[in-house]
């Protein structure tokens, strides 16, 4: 045995740490073991249909997760500003219109179209364009009216809310858009240290930045999808659905519960259909709602938000994306309920 393994071994220190370890690891034995044990048989039944969901919900919804994130990453290193440069030249009426569908050429997640819609402004672009492309490309991009087509194969409402989802998004966006052109624009952005200088990517470092992007994109919007699966689980699996279906069968109730829903979850928009899609009790309307407001309106967007825009900037969205989509859902349910 060598001196510095014997030195080791009587370090006071590392013995402690060595105890903890071990304490600890035991009493999650116990732990688990304990819970297992105060199971019946229905209750493993429970937590095994509970696995089922929540695994389901990943396999499925990880791969557009990571097809995002290389979407975004691409967009990131590769896609110049003066891509977008060509919607500020067009007439006011069809600023906003454009700025919506632009969202199908670039497919940004809600988190990555914050910084784009930044620069956007601090190049020039009328800020109610950039906020309704902002808005509306987490929704109607490629990606993620592909995952929900997929998220609900099979059922006869597919194209509802496919097609849905893409024109109540862009209505939303649009009209937060439109009311963002009434107000003022004056200090539309927060100043951060850092504005003035520009990040450009070398030659020699772009496949490391766009790598770079790609894993943290991935990490980042996994974890909230992890949050959203084990939530989305757990609600169908161990709420008693008495409960569920009470909310679910009340009218315009159970619209506002699923935005809400959206807005605490903080999922990300290319894997948001499939956890969607698993609340069966609910509507057509109320689904739709989540995929719309979700993307629009969540826990981590809110500080997105404030930390960029000027004040008021999140009441606003709060607002007029709350009520148009609330109106839009109201009425698909009229047509398709």
């Amino acid at each position: 045995m060598s001196s510095s393994t014997i030195d080791r071994l009587g370090d006071p220190g590392a013995t402690r740490a060595g105890g903890r370890d071990l304490a600890l690891a035991l009493a999650g034995l116990i732990g688990a073991g304990a819970v297992l044990r105060a199971f019946t048989t229905a209750g493993i039944a429970q937590v095994q249909d509970f696995l089922l969901v929540f695994g389901s919900l990943l396999i499925e919804a990880i791969p557009f997760v990571l097809l995002g994130a290389l979407v975004s990453a691409t967009i990131e290193v590769f896609v110049p500003p003066s891509a977008f440069e060509k919607i500020g030249r067009l007439p006011g009426p069809l600023q906003l219109p454009a700025a919506g569908f632009a969202g199908m050429a670039f497919p940004v997640c809600e988190c990555g179209s914050v910084p784009v819609a930044r620069r956007l402004v601090a190049k020039g672009l009328a800020p109610s364009a950039a906020v309704t492309f902002m808005l509306a490309a987490p929704i109607v991009n490629p990606v993620v009216l592909a995952s929900t087509f997929i998220a609900y194969r099979g059922r006869p409402t597919q194209w509802t809310m496919v097609l849905g989802r893409a024109g109540l998004g862009l209505l939303a966006a649009m009209a937060v858009g439109w009311v963002i052109s009434r107000q003022s624009s004056v200090d539309f952005l927060k100043e951060r240290p850092g504005d003035a200088d520009e990040h450009h990517h070398e030659d020699g470092s772009r496949t490391a930045a766009f790598f770079g992007h790609v894993s943290n994109d991935f990490l980042f919007m996994g974890k909230f999808l992890v949050m959203g699966a084990a939530v989305a689980a757990s609600l169908q699996t161990f709420v008693p659905q008495s409960v569920v279906g009470s909310v679910a069968g009340t009218p315009v109730i159970d619209l506002l519960a699923m935005m809400l829903l959206a807005f605490l979850l903080s999922l990300c928009s290319e894997s948001d259909a499939f956890v969607a899609a698993s609340f069966v009790q609910f509507s057509v309307g109320a689904q739709l709602a989540f995929l719309v407001s979700g993307p629009m309106l969540d826990t981590k967007l809110a500080f997105l938000y404030t930390g960029t825009f000027s004040r008021g900037f999140f009441r606003t969205v709060l607002v007029v994306v709350a009520a148009v989509t609330l109106a839009g859902a109201l009425w698909i349910e009229v047509f398709f309920g």
